[in-house]
């Protein structure tokens, strides 16, 4: 019977000993540097950028919000493998081992130096990982155990020779990574500090008596999010700033401070992921506190050929809004709160953007720190360069929430009941067919403003057996929301929330 080759069991303990104590390393470096800098988060925004759009597609309509920790994992996983392959490589090759975590250093930094607003020390935290794990290989790999017989054993003072060397590099990682992690938490402790220490004045435009019909309003732990950002940036609101610039005849730059001071509007807003698939969950509603865009950019002085506004987040996210949709009289915003509280962290703390009628990724940028009066000509967002469009007004769309999905209910009077949304536009009709039924026009609730999604409710007189709901919407403009199928990409999917349920 065959051994287990255990020298080489070991040598791969020490490679991923080696790559743990190079990335704790890096990662309190970029704690010290700027948190954008930490080579796992640049290579895993890179795979976010490298991955196709169908495949993004999937992982939202899959796993949800959990795409990030999931792809953390994953990047986890497959450095753990590199790393004991090296390690292997290590007992025959150890220069070409070490040049092995020196080629991942360069790959980290190159990952962080591709990111937009990346600059040049943001390499370093990578550079480090791959200086201090090749060494530290090397020290590992010296003190294997050797082997004493045919039976693949070592002596036990090789053995205890090893697990100290081991000991020592564990520990020193630990070290490292217990530093950086407690330096995040006192970071990400600022920011929770900065938001709970803020105090909104009232707005001079309160939005009127909030909707009292149960579930019109979306939890704030409940309201989806969807963005490419690794890890929730942080920010001080008393160090934020806003620079309005690009095709512009007068750049601005504005505080937190500036900001409350405009005068403050309040207003209900539906907001919409274009990723949403027919009947998906990326749509919520909440009240919202911010200043309006328009006089901000007039004020800058708007050039006439500038027909797009690049918005800009902290992290170098991009997003393209039509100039004019900012100007046309909507209620687009810089939104600094969230059903009367600051924004939350996750949800664009300390100011995010928001352009109702829009789909987020073109009208909605989080951690927002610029405005760039620009051209489309001369300039792709980021989803854009992805192949999204440039134009993304919201389409008409409603869901079925009740009855689920599959559920049994019980014949006789049925209700159905759900929601519609055309934000910018209003919803005017909603209408419900059963089986292959007429369309029949259910009641739809009262709702104070067309940039929030309308709830409506149907009385069915179900009977026995299965049956086949279907929904569609038509706006105030009289476009009424298509049979066909089409996915998210690029400008929105369509189709008619369709379900079946059991009557019995």
């Amino acid at each position: 019977m065959r051994v287990v080759n255990r020298p080489n069991v070991t040598a791969a303990v020490g490679g991923v000993l080696a790559a743990v104590a190079g990335v704790a390393v890096a990662e309190l470096a970029a704690t010290v540097l700027r948190p954008e800098s930490s080579p796992v988060i640049g290579i895993g925004s890179a795979v976010i950028d490298a991955t196709p759009t169908p495949v993004k597609e999937y992982a939202v309509r899959t796993v949800g919000t959990h795409d990030k920790p999931l792809l953390l994992a994953g990047i986890g996983a497959a450095l753990i493998l590199v790393a004991a392959s090296l390690g292997i490589l290590g007992r025959r090759r150890l220069r070409l081992a070490q040049a092995g975590f020196g080629v991942l250093g360069l790959v980290g930094a190159a990952a962080v130096l591709a990111r937009p607003g990346a600059r040049l020390f943001d390499a370093v935290p990578s550079l480090l990982a791959g200086l201090v794990a090749a060494p530290i290989l090397g020290y590992l790999l010296h003190r294997l155990p050797r082997v004493r017989s045919s039976a693949a054993e070592a002596a036990p003072a090789d053995r205890r020779r090893f697990l100290l060397a081991a000991g020592a590099a564990a520990g020193a990682a630990v070290a490292a990574g217990g530093v950086a992690g407690v330096a995040r938490h006192l970071a990400a402790a600022s920011g929770a500090r900065s938001r709970e220490a803020i105090r909104l004045p009232a707005p001079v435009q309160p939005a009127g008596p909030r909707v009292t019909t149960p579930g019109f309003y979306t939890p704030i732990d409940e309201f989806y999010r969807v963005d490419t950002a690794l890890t929730v940036p942080r920010l001080d609101a008393d160090r934020w700033r806003l620079r309005i610039h690009g095709l512009v005849d007068r750049p601005v730059t504005l505080d937190f401070g500036d900001l409350l001071g405009r005068g403050l509007i309040e207003r209900d807003i539906t907001l919409t992921c274009v990723s949403n698939e027919v009947g998906g969950p990326y749509v919520g509603t909440a009240r919202w506190l911010g200043v309006l865009l328009a006089p901000l950019l007039r004020e800058a002085g708007v050039h006439a050929d500038a027909d797009q506004v690049v918005s800009r987040s902290v992290d170098g996210m991009t997003l393209g809004t039509p100039t004019a949709t900012l100007l046309d009289g909507r209620d687009a915003m810089l939104a600094v709160g969230m059903d009367g509280r600051p924004l939350p962290l996750d949800h664009g703390f300390p100011v995010r953007m928001l352009t109702p009628g829009l789909y987020g990724y073109a009208g909605s940028c989080k951690w927002i720190t610029e405005l760039e009066l620009a051209r489309f000509g001369d300039f792709d967002a980021y989803w854009v360069r992805r192949g999204w469009a440039r134009e993304a007004p919201v389409k008409p769309a409603a869901r079925i929430d009740r009855p689920a999905a599959f559920a049994n209910v019980p014949p006789g009077d049925v209700t159905v009941a759900g929601v519609a949304w055309a934000q910018g536009r209003g919803i005017h009709a909603v209408e419900l067919q059963v089986d292959d039924g007429p369309w029949e026009p259910v009641d739809l609730w009262p709702t104070a403003t067309k940039d929030t999604w309308v709830q409506w409710r149907h009385r069915w007189h179900a009977s026995r057996g299965g049956h086949t709901l279907r929904v569609r919407a038509t706006d105030s403009t009289g476009q009424t929301q298509p049979e066909s199928r089409v996915t998210p990409f690029p400008d929105g999917a369509t189709g008619w929330h369709t379900l079946a349920v059991t009557v019995g």
